[in-house]
């Protein structure tokens, strides 16, 4: 079954896609969408794997380092705030372009990054961090509305999930093999991605656009406008509060993870300097939470998607909380640990990223677009981000990297139960609960 009827004006490769079985439409999608947002990661996290050991921030009590993660976090909290609106209104016909633009202005605050000295960095890095909050929103937009939306976000979100790891992995080898400053080497491992990134782009642009069967399952994907995103929250306020407020921790825990993954490895005794380490970390991770995804897929009536969707988060949760209770009675080690900790978060995360807005809109017949609420959750989520980092740092100085994950972990793996099970129990009774076909 295509996924829309070929239409005899549209380019060729458009046409060749549109006449393509469901599954083999649904697997290509998935892969041009996961080569995006793959090739995106190069931009934004290979900076994180250099040390910067001994460098303090305009002289004074703050790593430069620290200094490096708050910029960027903060540009692109600014980013997600912006893609609100930019990504929930912009047209099909704009988002490659944007998509290009966005990727080249980051790369050229790279390039600004290098050769600016010392703690002046800072201000490089943050402009690197603000074009690249609106990429994860134009890319959905291409995706969401579909039969095949689950399936195709997961592969989307695999993508963030070993790409962190891996492109930190490549910026340890520019460093280590070929030579390549701290400075120089996040400008390098962006350098060696923008022919990927460009040419994913194209493939993404060229996705036939969802059919009649797709809008009549998905309900139909149009761009909001102020009022109409306002009467969407309005509407549906007391279970978006609390998943803004689990995201809005969530987040901060899996940055928190992924820009100190180097420090927390060394703390625990690993050798974080060894190639291949996160990589390798990350792979289970990423798995488990893609095969999660992936069955959602399977699931025809999307009430029902929406309350598994909300079963996977309480799993992802009751397993952070239970891998740290292990790990402090010494029932784990700490590699284990790190795996469980990363696989309950992103069974959390990735679905808040993808198919939850995708099946709320779905589930209860809400016009617009799934990528406004992906975005608003993003960018609240990122302010959590910058905010957590900061209490860790002016707040908690006493408590090193691994003590504060530690806490963090069990704390969220509690509190965000909590929060998921209301957020569970109040959009089951607001969804539609006749069934819905794929």
């Amino acid at each position: 079954m295509p996924s829309v009827s070929p239409d005899p004006k549209s380019p060729a490769l458009t046409r060749w896609l549109a006449s393509l079985p469901a599954p083999a439409f649904a697997l290509f999608a998935a892969l041009v969408a996961f080569s995006t947002y793959f090739s995106m990661y190069a931009f934004r996290r290979p900076f994180t794997a250099a040390a910067f050991e001994g460098q303090m921030f305009v002289g004074g009590a703050v790593a430069l380092k620290t200094a490096f993660v708050l910029s960027q976090i903060i540009g692109y909290t600014v980013s997600k705030y912006l893609g609100v609106k930019v990504c929930s209104e912009t047209k099909q016909s704009g988002r490659a372009v944007t998509l290009v633009g966005l990727i080249l202005l980051s790369e050229l605050a790279l390039l600004l990054f290098a050769v600016l000295p010392g703690s002046w960095k800072v201000i490089a890095i943050f402009l690197n961090g603000l074009p690249l909050g609106m990429v994860w929103g134009l890319v959905v937009a291409y995706l969401e509305g579909r039969r095949c939306s689950d399936f195709v976000l997961a592969g989307l979100c695999g993508s963030f999930i070993i790409a962190s790891a891996m492109v930190k992995d490549v910026g340890r080898w520019l460093m280590k093999s070929g030579g390549i400053s701290e400075s120089w080497m996040p400008f390098t491992a962006g350098a060696l991605f923008i022919p990927v990134f460009i040419f994913s782009v194209y493939l993404l642009s060229s996705l036939p656009p969802p059919d009649a069967a797709d809008r009549a399952a998905r309900v139909p994907r149009v761009p909001m406008d102020q009022a109409a995103r306002l009467a969407f929250i309005r509407r549906f306020a007391p279970g978006l509060v609390a998943l803004f407020a689990f995201y809005f921790f969530l987040t901060a825990f899996r940055d928190f993870r992924d820009n100190y993954g180097v420090e927390i490895f060394k703390s625990l005794g690993y050798g974080a300097d060894q190639a291949g380490l996160f990589t390798r970390t990350e792979i289970p991770v990423a798995v488990g939470s893609l095969v999660a995804l992936a069955l959602l897929n399977l699931i025809r009536n999307n009430r029902l998607a929406l309350m598994a969707t909300y079963g996977f988060m309480l799993l992802g949760m009751a397993l952070l909380a239970g891998s740290t209770i292990a790990m402090r009675q010494h029932l784990i080690g700490g590699l284990p640990w790190m795996v469980a900790t990363g696989l309950g978060a992103y069974l959390a995360y990735a679905p808040i990223n993808a198919v939850l807005f995708e099946r709320l809109m779905a589930a209860t017949g809400s016009a617009g677009t799934a990528v406004f609420g992906i975005q608003l959750a993003d960018s609240i989520g990122y302010t959590g981000s910058v905010l957590v980092q900061l209490y860790k740092d002016l707040g908690s100085k006493a408590l090193s990297r691994l003590d504060f994950f530690n806490t963090f972990s069990l704390s969220l793996g509690v509190g965000g139960f909590v929060l998921v099970a209301f957020g569970a129990l109040y959009f089951f009774r607001r969804a539609h609960p006749t069934p819905q076909s794929l």
